[in-house]
This record gives structure tokens, C-alpha cells and sequence, in this order.
């Protein structure tokens, strides 16, 4: 077994019989890349848990995004969570580290993104004529020129919380294409909890640890003392 493999073992949040919930650490993309490298596509033969097929990706996280992935592991188990994420049934809860702004408030942004071009079609803007984008945000902790957010996407477009935050003047750090580096090392973006409306009547949820790398930067800036 890879070391990779055994250690995303360890960070199972939640298992049953057709869901799994890991804690995706940061750098792991979950698609081959023109880069190489580890891979989660890679690795999910290694948590099938017993089962005779690998689960399946029920959505994604950006490379340096960490925290709450769902898998599904049964094919009725990603069609059932397919329809959840696309009706936006899913709760999800992310906490940010930004570049503090006067624009930077609770409430919700509701702001269409689109491509910015087709030669990089991954990179999103702000557009009217674009796909509707909901973010609800509420700024825990602001200090020393940084804040840290809390985001919670009521819709699934490509670096939503990115573009939205961005579009407040208020980029997150480590942010290489909307933002501004600050030094931060990497995408200061986790997710930190999630919750899926399941089948009769139960909830699943579960809640990832924040990172080493997050909590120093949360240091650096006096804003630890905001995450319980």
C-alpha cells in the first residue's frame, strides 16, 4: 500500500455502508494533472473498504483546498448524493483566511460567475451573464489587515468562494490566481463541515480538523483564539 493511501486512511471523518467522508489534505488533487503526482483518483482503490468497488467522487475540492470530501460507495449511493449537490441540498461550511476590506460584512452574496476566457476556462468572473453563484458569508475574526471568514456556497460553481471574496476586495490568501500570496504558502481555504440529508430522515455530518499550516497562519495574525 502506497504511504499515501495509508495515510488517507487515517482521515476518514465518517463510513457507512454507501458514504464516506474524508479529510482531504492540502496539495492532493483530486484529478491527474499535466504535473503528475499523487492523485485521490489514484488512491480510492485503497478505500473500498472491503467493498468490491472503489467509491466515487460525489464532488471536488481544489488542490489546495482541504477538508470535507464526500464519496460515495455504491453506484445508488452517488446517484442519491448527485441529486443532493445538485439541488443544493447539501450544507457546507467553509472558513477562509483573507485580506481584510471595508467591504467585507456578513451577508450573502449573490453574484453570477462565468469563464473568464476558453483558453483557461477553469478561471471564473464576475458576469450577468453568468451561471447564478449564492455565498453566505460571516466574518468570525478580523485583525492585523486579515480576516477569516466563514463561507457557506448555496450553489457549486467553480472557485465560488474565490471569485465572491475576490469581488469584496477581500482575496483570500495564498490565492495565486484571484489574490494575493501574503506568503501564506498555500490556498487558505478548508472545508471545514458538511452535511448531507440522507435517507430516512438521517443526517450525516461531519467536521475536519483544521490543518497545522491554517493554524499557524492564524497565529501569525492573533486571529487563533476565533475557531473553537
Amino acid at each position: 500500500m502506497p504511504a499515501e493511501a495509508q495515510a488517507l486512511q487515517g482521515r476518514v471523518l465518517h463510513r457507512d455502508e454507501m458514504v464516506l467522508v474524508i479529510d482531504k489534505p492540502a496539495g492532493l488533487p483530486v484529478h491527474a494533472g499535466p504535473k503528475g503526482g499523487a492523485t485521490l483518483d489514484a488512491l480510492l482503490p485503497w478505500l473500498a473498504f472491503g467493498k468490491g468497488r472503489p467509491p466515487g467522487l460525489a464532488h471536488r475540492l481544489d488542490r489546495d483546498t482541504s477538508g470535507c470530501l464526500v464519496l460515495g460507495r455504491t453506484k445508488p449511493a452517488l446517484a442519491r448524493l448527485g441529486e443532493l449537490f445538485a439541488k443544493g441540498a447539501v450544507t457546507k461550511t467553509y472558513l477562509a483566511l483573507v485580506t481584510d476590506a471595508p467591504g467585507l460584512e456578513d451577508g450573502r452574496i449573490d453574484l453570477p460567475l462565468a469563464k473568464r476566457n476558453q483558453a483557461r476556462g477553469w478561471w471564473m468572473e464576475p458576469s450577468e451573464q453568468g451561471q447564478a453563484a449564492v455565498t453566505d458569508v460571516r466574518v468570525l475574526a478580523r485583525g492585523n489587515g486579515v480576516a477569516l471568514v466563514e463561507a457557506r456556497p448555496r450553489t457549486g460553481r467553480t472557485h465560488q468562494i474565490r471569485v465572491h471574496l475576490k469581488a469584496l476586495g477581500a482575496p483570500l490568501l495564498g490565492d495565486r490566481i484571484y489574490g494575493q500570496d501574503r506568503e501564506a504558502g498555500r490556498l487558505m481555504l478548508h472545508a471545514r463541515a458538511i452535511e448531507l440529508p440522507w435517507l430516512a430522515g438521517v443526517t450525516i455530518q461531519a467536521e475536519a480538523p483544521l490543518p497545522d499550516d491554517f493554524d499557524r497562519q492564524l497565529r501569525r495574525y492573533g486571529l487563533a483564539v476565533a475557531v473553537s
